[in-house]
C-alpha cells in the first residue's frame, strides 16, 4: 500500500513539474470545460444587456463597521460622510445598500465605464472571455462594422495570461457588429485605448490584460446582475444570449457556425431548435387566442 501511494505521489509531482506542457493548454480544450450547457444557462432580454453594460463598474463611496448587533454603514454624500440609521445583519446587506444608494444619486459614486463596450461587444458578437479580452485595434473596423477573432487569452494557474489561438480553427473569423453600438465602441475607442494598432481594446486599470480572477470585484458584476433581476449570471452567459438572438434571427446553420467560431454543428442546432419552440410557444398562444374568440362568437357571446 505505501509503495502504492508513493508512486502516485511521484507520478502527480512529476505532472506539476512539467508545468509548461499542462497549463500552456487552452483549458477550452479539456474535456467538458468548453460544453455551452445552452439548456441550463439564462438568456438576457437586450434591454438588461443594455442596462447591466450601464451599471458596471460603479462604486458607491463610504465605509463599512462592525458593531455590536451587526454592521453600521457609513456613506459619503456632497463629499461629506453620513450614518445610516439602520444596523445591518450582515456585510453583504451593507454593501448591496451601499451600492444601491450610489445608483439611485443618495451616495457619491465613481464610474468606471470600461466596461460598458466590453458588455455590449461579447454579447451582441457572441464572444468568449478570452476572445474579447485578447481583441486589439487593429482587430476592429468601425467603418464597416466588423470585428476579427484572431487570438484568445488563456489564464495559467500561475496568474500568468498566455496568447493563444481561439478555442477551435472555426474560431478564427469576423464577425459583424450592430450598428447600434459602433456609437458606443467609438467612444470606447477614444478613451480607453492607445493609439498603436496592436493596443488591447479591454485593459484593467493599470493598463494590463483584464483577467477574469479579478473581474468580478473591478466591475461589480454581482451588484450588477443582481439589480437587473438576473443574479447567478456569469460572463459566459453574454455570448449565450448573443448565440441565441442570432438563432431567432432566422440565419442559416453555416452562418450560426461562423458566428459562434463552432467546427461542430451540434451547438449551431442546438441553439436553432430552441428557437424554433421559442416561436411554437409563441404561436400555440396566439392560437389558443384565436381558438377562444372564434369559440365566442359561435356561441354568440
Amino acid at each position: 500500500m505505501a509503495a502504492k501511494a508513493y508512486r502516485l505521489l511521484r507520478a502527480v509531482l512529476t505532472t506539476a513539474v512539467d508545468e509548461d506542457k499542462i497549463l500552456a493548454r487552452n483549458p477550452c480544450r479539456v474535456r467538458g470545460a468548453g460544453d455551452e450547457q445552452i439548456g441550463e444557462r439564462p438568456v438576457l432580454t437586450v434591454a438588461q444587456v443594455f442596462e447591466l453594460a450601464d451599471l458596471l463598474g460603479r462604486h458607491s463611496f463610504g465605509n463599512i463597521r462592525k458593531v455590536i448587533g451587526g454592521y453600521r454603514l457609513g456613506y459619503a454624500r456632497n463629499g461629506r460622510m453620513h450614518a445610516h440609521s439602520e444596523v445591518f445583519a450582515t456585510r453583504a446587506a451593507d454593501e448591496w445598500t451601499l451600492w444601491n444608494m450610489g445608483r439611485d444619486g443618495l451616495a457619491d459614486t465613481n464610474h468606471d465605464r470600461r466596461y460598458r463596450a466590453l458588455v455590449l461587444l461579447a454579447t451582441f458578437a457572441s464572444l468568449r472571455w478570452g476572445e474579447v479580452t485578447a481583441l486589439r485595434r487593429c482587430d476592429i473596423d468601425v467603418s464597416i462594422g466588423a470585428i476579427t477573432v484572431r487570438a484568445a487569452f488563456v489564464e495559467r494557474s500561475t496568474g500568468e495570461l498566455v496568447p493563444s489561438t481561439p478555442k477551435s480553427r472555426a474560431g478564427r473569423r469576423v464577425v459583424g457588429i450592430p450598428t447600434a453600438i459602433i456609437p458606443i465602441l467609438q467612444e470606447h475607442l477614444a478613451i480607453f485605448v492607445a493609439p498603436a494598432p496592436g493596443a488591447l481594446l479591454f485593459t484593467g486599470l493599470k493598463g494590463g490584460p483584464l483577467r477574469r480572477s479579478n473581474f468580478n470585484k473591478m466591475s461589480v458584476w454581482p451588484h450588477a446582475v443582481r439589480a437587473i433581476g438576473a443574479e447567478g449570471l456569469h460572463f459566459h452567459d453574454l455570448r449565450h444570449t448573443g448565440n441565441h438572438l442570432a438563432a431567432v434571427s432566422g440565419a442559416g446553420l453555416r452562418d450560426l457556425m461562423a458566428r459562434m467560431g463552432h467546427d461542430s454543428e451540434r451547438a449551431a442546432i442546438i441553439y436553432q431548435h430552441r428557437a424554433r419552440g421559442a416561436d411554437e410557444l409563441i404561436t400555440t398562444a396566439i392560437d389558443a387566442h384565436i381558438q377562444a374568440e372564434q369559440g365566442r362568437r359561435a356561441g354568440g357571446g
